[in-house]
């Protein structure tokens, strides 16, 4: 039994004072305690919050960051002029690669403040689309990579079919993604496999790429085809997806979801930066988590996402680092904030009467989260899994600061550098703001960099 007291907590019904946990053998919160007194070998910490689930990885990203920032020939630069670059990039992973550069950027994560991660995993074949012996080579990599830094792991194996909604053969460099739908299913068997071996709080869930990228009849019953865990999918990103799902499909994206797929509670959608507001007000209504990713939004300019409208109609939020350019969590809740605020031109734009910007915000992402990842957390509640992070009060830009005021100024006015220490399902993974295994895992990091920079 691990035990832990903080001056201040958030839990489920509010802040409480001198609040004492207890955390059971398997990485559960066993007990919470109001008005305790600290006992010998409590962990004593200053103010104690849920970690929240980072919801949307593309881990192998990571090492691409700081690559993609000169203009290409297009003098209209976007996303799919980024798109290429990653397809060559990616055409030179190894699986060691893979899973030296998701351990470090799963540290990262951890360091930030989440404490488990979703990973939207399409990286599946070798280069040129051969698949490995084992199909799910990539996926136990993950595993692997979850293994060594100690996050907890929500694995979604992704479908990538097709090149378009035209259902077009994969290009080059989408090679490594592909599976009809049977061989996807024996991958997504060969990840639940690996996955055998992990941690007990990992789970499994599927991912259907896009509605470009996967067919309209396997789509209508996805929610079918895997009946159990979480489903998440891109929406709504891009200019261009919107136009072509209108093209031959005769209805906008959101539109056509809503119509054709059972989207409910085990639905993540990822980005939804272009909907209307009719189509914000509906699909909020359906349960579904919306998927935020605000950095890789802003540096890849997708749009910004309508959080005022979908907050105010009851739809649940997460946040995920995507593209993984930055692992950032204050600063992914900030920039969602300060894309609204430039949007409508007004401050404290989904602050409530009786909640302010960071409490909301934070309260949010870790509900949100934990329904995406379908994890038990969120909560520091007897039950839930042990997932934990702590703010450094005693400094500077936190000094006087307590509560809801400690929370604005972490998120607005300081950086995840106030981050003390990260528990995962009970796993003291975090201390003093470094993770514990930071040196090995920094250090495979940097040897697949410098193996990759010849290749590149």
């Amino acid at each position: 039994m691990q035990t832990i007291w903080a001056e201040t907590a958030l839990l489920p019904q509010g802040w409480a004072s001198d609040v004492r946990i207890g955390i059971d053998g398997d990485g559960r919160i066993d007990t919470v305690g109001t008005r305790m007194t600290p006992q010998a070998g409590d962990a004593r910490v200053p103010l104690l919050l849920p970690a929240p689930v980072n919801l949307h990885s593309h881990a192998f990203q990571r090492a691409m960051a700081g690559l993609t920032e000169q203009r290409g020939p297009d003098p209209q630069d976007s996303f799919w002029t980024w798109r290429q670059l990653m397809f060559r990039f990616l055409d030179q992973l190894t699986p060691a690669q893979i899973e030296a550069i998701t351990a470090f950027v799963q540290m990262e994560m951890l360091e930030a403040g989440y404490g488990a991660s979703v990973e939207f995993h399409y990286l599946h074949h070798q280069p040129g689309g051969a698949p490995y012996d084992d199909l799910a080579e990539t996926s136990a990599r993950v595993v692997a990579a979850a293994d060594t830094s100690g996050i907890g792991l929500c694995l979604l194996p992704v479908h990538y079919q097709f090149g378009g909604c035209d259902g077009r053969a994969l290009a080059q460099g989408q090679a490594r993604f592909g599976n009809d739908l049977d061989r996807f299913q024996a991958l997504h068997d060969g990840a639940k496999a690996h996955l055998a071996h992990a941690a007990a709080d990992a789970t499994l869930g599927a991912a259907p790429h896009s509605i470009r990228a996967v067919g309209v009849e396997d789509l209508r019953r996805y929610s079918d085809l895997f009946p159990t865990g979480p489903l998440h999918m891109h929406l709504a990103e891009q200019r261009a997806e919107v136009e072509e799902v209108q093209q031959h499909l005769r209805a906008r994206p959101v539109d056509w979801a809503l119509e054709n797929m059972a989207l409910d509670d085990r639905w993540c959608l990822i980005h939804c930066t272009q909907m209307t507001p009719e189509e914000t007000v509906a699909l909020a209504g359906t349960g579904a988590v919306a998927g935020l990713c605000p950095i890789t939004e802003s540096s890849l300019g997708d749009g910004i996402f309508d959080a005022v409208r979908w907050l105010h109609h009851d739809g649940a939020i997460g946040i995920g680092s995507d593209s993984n350019i930055r692992v950032a969590l204050s600063e992914e809740l900030r920039t969602l904030e300060y894309s609204q605020r430039l949007r409508d031109g007004t401050r404290a734009a989904l602050a409530t009467a009786d909640r302010s910007t960071g409490r909301r915000l934070f309260s949010s992402i870790c509900a949100g989260g934990a329904q995406a990842a379908g994890r038990r957390t969120g909560r520091i509640e007897a039950g839930f899994w042990a997932d934990l992070m702590t703010l450094d009060t005693t400094s500077e830009h936190l000094w006087g600061k307590t509560r809801n005021t400690a929370l604005d100024a972490w998120i607005f006015a300081g950086d995840d550098r106030l981050v003390r220490d990260v528990w995962s399902a009970g796993r003291h993974l975090v201390t003093d703001g470094q993770h514990i295994a930071r040196g090995p895992i920094v250090a495979a990091y940097k040897r697949a960099l410098d193996d990759l920079k010849d290749a590149l």
